[in-house]
C-alpha cells in the first residue's frame, strides 16, 4: 500500500454484540465497508467500551478477544478476533498526545473489547491488520475528545485507519426488546435529525455543546461514552471537513446505528 494515502476517519455504531453474526442492514453495510477503503497498515479504534481517566492505548502485540457482555447466545462467546497488535503504534499515539498537552499511557496487556472486534470482524474478517484500541473518558466532554482526535489526525496520512466505535443513539433502558424492527421512536429521531443537520452544516460549535442543545440529549445518551468516539473521529479529520453519511439504520425502536466518514 502507498502509505501516503490519506484515509478517512470513521464513526461506526456497533450496537448489540449480535451485530458480529446476524444478518442485518448494519451488518451488511460493514461487510462492504472494508472493501471500499484503501487497505490500512494499522487500525486505531476509540471504543465506548474502553474507558479510562487518561488517554490509554492498548500495547499488546497479540491482544486477546474480550467478551464484555452477558445474556447472549453461547456461540457468541466462542468467537475470537485474532488480529495482531502494534505496540509501536501505541507508543506513537502516546507521543503525539503528549505533544498536544494530553498525558497518555499504554496498557500493555489490554485486549479487544466488543466495540473493537464486532465491527472489525465484519469489515476485515481475515483479522490480518494490526489493531490498537484507544480509550475514551466518560467524565470528559465532547471538546476534550475532539482535541484527542485532533492530536492523532496525522496518523491518517501514515496509513492508519482511525475509527470511533460507539452508538449514535444508545439508551439500553428504552430498547423495545420484543420488536427488533419497531419504528424509530420520535424522540430518538429528533435527536438523530439534529445531529445529522449539525454535522452536515459543519457546525462544530453546536456539536460540542450537544448535551445542552440537542433535543432529548439526555434520553438519547443517559451516559455519554457511546457518543464520545464520534468526536474522536471528527477531531481526527484534522479540522473543517467533508462529512459523508455512510449508513443509517436502527433496531429495537431506539438503537440508531448510523455511520459517518470524516475527511
Amino acid at each position: 500500500m502507498n502509505v501516503t494515502t490519506r484515509l478517512p476517519a470513521l464513526f461506526l455504531s456497533h450496537g448489540s454484540p449480535m451485530l458480529a453474526v446476524e444478518d442485518s442492514p448494519a451488518g451488511r453495510f460493514l461487510d462492504r465497508l472494508g472493501t471500499t477503503l484503501p487497505r490500512p497498515r494499522a487500525i486505531l479504534v476509540a471504543s465506548a467500551h474502553f474507558t479510562a481517566d487518561r488517554p490509554t492505548a492498548g500495547g499488546h502485540d497479540r491482544p486477546h478477544t474480550v467478551h464484555d457482555f452477558g445474556g447472549f447466545p453461547e456461540p457468541l462467546y466462542a468467537i475470537r478476533y485474532p488480529a495482531p497488535g502494534q505496540p509501536e503504534l501505541a507508543e506513537t499515539v502516546v507521543a503525539r498526545l503528549a505533544q498536544s498537552g494530553l498525558s497518555g499511557q499504554i496498557r500493555p496487556g489490554h485486549g479487544l473489547d466488543h466495540g473493537v472486534w464486532v465491527p472489525l470482524r465484519r469489515m476485515y474478517p481475515l483479522a490480518d491488520i494490526p489493531v490498537v484500541p484507544l480509550s475514551v473518558n466518560p467524565t470528559a466532554d465532547a471538546a476534550w475528545h475532539y482535541a484527542l482526535g485532533r492530536a492523532l489526525a496525522g496518523l491518517r496520512e501514515e496509513g492508519v485507519l482511525v475509527i470511533g466505535s460507539g452508538g449514535f443513539v444508545h439508551n439500553l433502558g428504552d430498547l423495545d426488546w420484543r420488536h427488533r424492527d419497531a419504528p424509530l421512536a420520535p424522540w430518538a429521531g429528533e435527536f438523530s435529525g439534529w445531529m445529522h443537520e449539525r454535522l452536515a452544516a459543519g457546525d462544530l460549535a453546536a456539536l460540542l455543546e450537544w448535551r445542552e442543545l440537542a433535543p432529548h440529549a439526555g434520553r438519547a445518551h443517559p451516559t455519554t461514552e457511546h457518543l464520545m468516539p464520534l468526536f474522536v473521529a471528527l477531531g481526527a479529520a484534522g479540522g473543517p471537513t467533508e462529512v459523508r453519511v455512510l449508513h443509517r439504520s436502527h433496531e429495537l425502536g431506539t438503537l440508531a446505528l448510523d455511520a459517518f466518514a470524516f475527511g
